[in-house]
């Protein structure tokens, strides 16, 4: 039986020393690495039906998957999971029907989706209104996994996955540097050389029957150059539900930290568990302070919905008044919700159930979802964008990017039977590697990250060792 070497990604999808001149690979035109010959699409600007550049000169990307949804009805968890009861997760053999069209490093790269925050943190004179972006940037980097329980595909040792996006304003390079453990680290920049955006993850996997539950480990660190600050924070533990039977959903939760080390002020936030009636469903409460520990303002919202913010005075007035039995008013009426809905079956919902507080400041709302995301993974438009691969680009991605594995190629496709002998070929490949050098006492060396100490917290981390958008790919390992 051929076993998979690491289950983490089944919960998680579901997340450098800067100073030095690594950075100045910004100076190397990063906009145009992807900058694909025009004469290699079709007349109409497009390929494979879907990307074109339009009228002002950006590409459009793609809004679809080549392929449905393959239905997964008939299959189930429990029978997988009911045999390793006691065993380690990581030897867990998942059909490849459990997972969806993307691997662990591009479900990272997801962070940078609504990198409009970071825009706006860089933007901010006051040092109070960026740490309120950056805390709604750090919620909305776990939005993306709701109603996602799908399984990304492990990173194989080695693989890479880019991205540069012109019209956002940033690059991005993720890379496996570890197998056992399974460690992903990754790096990004802004293309106007105001952020830095980098860290690592490796999620600890616990099994509770009912449920599989994931806490992150890893350090993400946030650079806003501009204001020389930086903020460092970890994500929140993600639960899967009903993994024996019922519909499986997904919930975080635990307090995350932000912490400006500049400032030393400081954002609490509590994702909550969903509790005994579900009263507590998605909801994320918490507050930023000073570095006298005085809070500065109050953050209230639900992670699958929206952030929002007020002063502490005006939050525990409305608390109070709520507790006398005054009835909470919420952002959309009942009705309201109902008659969206009926006007957009397919959509998700996205329309506040928040209780709206007077006089709140909007930090962040959720993005809507394709009209067609329930029969591609629940994907986001975003999601979708990202295993695309146009003609030209084989020739200038690095060979271990995720975009050229051949089994979420045919996934993708709708290719399943495909997919699943590509699967088992590749993690045969690697195992057979790792043999090879054990045999030889080889070891392995990673290529674009290593391993230090995270410059703001004195914790280890995976910094970035520059060079990568130099494109020297001579050396990269065969993991295809």
């Amino acid at each position: 039986m051929n076993s998979e070497e690491e289950f983490y990604d089944a919960v998680t999808g579901f997340d450098s020393d800067n100073s030095s001149g690594d950075f100045s690979e910004a100076n190397h035109k990063g906009p145009e690495m992807l900058d694909l010959d025009p004469h290699q699409s079709n007349r109409n600007g497009k390929h494979n039906g879907e990307a074109e550049i339009q009228e002002n000169g950006i590409k459009r990307h793609r809004t679809s998957l080549p392929a449905p949804m393959f239905s997964r009805s008939d299959f189930s968890v429990w029978s997988i999971l009911k045999k390793c009861i006691g065993l380690e997760l990581s030897k867990i053999t998942m059909p490849i029907v459990f997972n969806e069209p993307l691997s662990f490093l591009q479900r990272i790269t997801e962070y940078m989706e609504h990198i409009y925050l970071i825009n706006k943190a860089c933007s901010h004179a006051d040092p109070l209104e960026r740490m309120q972006a950056v805390a709604a940037f750090a919620v909305s980097a776990v939005a993306s996994q709701w109603e996602r329980t799908g399984k990304p595909f492990n990173p194989l040792l080695g693989e890479t996955y880019e991205l540069t996006r012109e019209d956002l304003g940033f690059r991005f390079i993720s890379e496996q540097v570890s197998h056992h453990p399974p460690i992903s680290a990754f790096y990004s920049e802004g293309l106007n050389k105001d952020f830095i955006f980098h860290g690592s993850i490796y999620p600890k996997l616990k099994f509770w029957g009912k449920s599989i539950e994931a806490e992150p480990r890893g350090t993400i660190t946030l650079e806003l150059l501009k204001h020389n600050e930086a903020y460092t924070w970890t994500n929140p533990t993600c639960c899967v539900h009903n993994v024996i039977i019922g519909k499986l959903w997904l919930e975080q939760y635990g307090v995350v930290e932000i912490v400006n080390h500049s400032t030393g002020d400081k954002c609490v936030l509590n994702f909550k568990p969903c509790g005994l009636f579900g009263k507590e469903l998605h909801r994320v409460e918490g507050y930023i302070q000073d570095k006298h520990r005085k809070k500065l303002c109050v953050i209230y919202g639900k992670w699958t919905e929206c952030l929002w913010c007020t002063d502490p005075t005006t939050y525990e007035t409305y608390k109070k008044s709520e507790k006398r039995g005054g009835e909470p008013k919420k952002k959309s009426s009942e009705e309201d919700i109902k008659s969206e809905n009926d006007e957009a079956d397919d959509m998700p919902e996205v329309q506040d159930t928040v209780q709206f507080i007077p006089g709140s400041k909007l930090l962040w709302r959720i993005n809507c979802r394709p009209p067609n995301s329930s029969q591609m993974y629940n994907f986001t438009s975003f999601a979708v964008s990202l295993n695309e691969l146009e003609k030209g680009m084989e020739a200038i991605l690095a060979p271990t990017d995720c975009r050229l594995r051949p089994d979420i190629r045919n996934m993708e496709n709708g290719n399943m039977d495909v997919a699943s002998k590509e699967k088992e070929r590749l993690e045969e490949k690697q195992r057979a590697a790792r043999k090879e050098r054990a045999k030889d006492e080889v070891e392995w060396h990673t290529r674009w990250f290593h391993q230090g100490t995270n410059p703001y917290t004195g914790t280890p981390d995976w910094l970035y060792s520059g060079g990568y958008f130099d494109r020297n790919f001579s050396d990269c390992p065969d993991i295809y």
